[in-house]
């Protein structure tokens, strides 16, 4: 894997795609593509492992758990050749997505991976209390990312108050706790009935913000919710990285998760995608958003010069997966996003 990565630093960003993004015209509300965020997706190496931590220590609960195989799921995910399991978990009325590649088996995350480099994604977490959600992470020997939880200070209107914890799976992928004060925030995450309520969010590192607003603003048809530009030792123990500056980008579909875009102004040291990153890759990650039209998705897709992994829209035997027609497509930065319909 480390090969794979170091080979990376050799190649340069995807600037064709870049500049297509940038000339495709605005998407308009009646043809918005990513009507609502279904599921945030991640490659797990070992499923009972994934699922006996997300359910046993952060309360999620499994909905459904399905084996697929086949040229249609190939050609959906672009693996080859592949079999895989995919378990579904729901917290409040939010959903992740846990797939383990049976075949072919994929590569570990790098070891020496930071918050910084561009394939970092995560979801955030609500919680009712910081300090109880700490606690019963600290039990369960959760290992950290951040040094503890960070409160974040009030001088940043957007952010002030709130506190924020980074953590990670069995498998090394990142995950964040987030309790808001009083007054941010959707008003169910300030319920006290459950510790663990719902994902409010799933972040994603970017190159340059305005790329990718044009790709997910301009052509998915995502509405900007928020800005703020975060600094200071909060941020930078939170985010384990040194003399970390970021502009945060918040964007909203018509429900599910946020979309949160994480542009590091400062280190701007962050590794890119690899070239050969496939889904198979423990590092993978993936969101999917529910759509209208996956058909027109394409034609809107390729108008905009997106990079795709499935060669089109993929009809599927059946909807072993919850949906029959998908798609599947890198960004400027080659976050993987699903397109998925009747």
């Amino acid at each position: 894997m480390s090969e794979g990565f170091a080979a990376t630093m050799r190649v340069a960003t995807r600037v064709a795609l870049v500049l297509l993004l940038l000339a495709a015209p605005a998407a308009s509300a009646a043809s918005t593509l990513a009507g609502s965020v279904d599921s945030v997706g991640i490659t797990v190496s070992d499923m009972d492992r994934s699922v006996a931590f997300f359910t046993d220590v952060l309360d999620f609960e499994k909905v459904s758990d399905v084996e697929v195989a086949g040229g249609e799921y190939e050609r959906l995910q672009g693996v080859f050749p592949l079999r895989m399991r995919v378990v579904r978990l729901r917290l409040g009325t939010e959903t992740l997505e846990l797939t383990d590649y049976l075949a072919p088996r994929g590569r570990p995350i790098p070891v020496d991976a930071r918050s910084n480099d561009r394939w970092f994604q995560h979801v955030a977490i609500i919680v009712s209390d910081m300090q109880k959600a700490y606690a019963e992470l600290r039990r369960h020997r959760v290992e950290h990312a951040s040094s503890g939880p960070q409160r974040l200070p009030d001088w940043n209107p957007a952010a002030g108050g709130i506190e924020a914890f980074y953590f990670k799976d069995p498998d090394g992928h990142v995950l964040e706790v987030l309790a808001f004060p009083p007054g941010k925030g959707e008003a169910r995450w300030q319920r006290k009935d459950a510790l663990f309520l719902g994902i409010d969010h799933t972040a994603i590192v970017v190159d340059d913000t305005d790329k990718s607003l044009a790709f997910y603003r301009d052509v998915l048809g995502l509405a900007v919710a928020g800005e703020s530009e975060n600094y200071g030792e909060e941020q930078e123990r939170l985010n384990a990285v040194f003399a970390a500056r970021l502009r945060i980008t918040a964007m909203r579909t018509r429900s599910g998760p946020g979309v949160e875009l994480l542009e590091y102004l400062a280190p701007s040291d962050g590794r890119p995608i690899p070239v050969d990153e496939r889904a198979s890759d423990i590092a993978h990650w993936q969101t999917t958003f529910a759509s209208e039209s996956p058909d027109s998705g394409y034609a809107a897709l390729r108008n905009s010069g997106a990079a795709f992994v499935s060669p089109g829209p993929v009809a599927l035997p059946e909807r072993t997966l919850g949906f029959v027609r998908g798609l599947t497509v890198r960004d400027p930065d080659g976050h993987v996003l699903r397109l998925v319909g009747p």
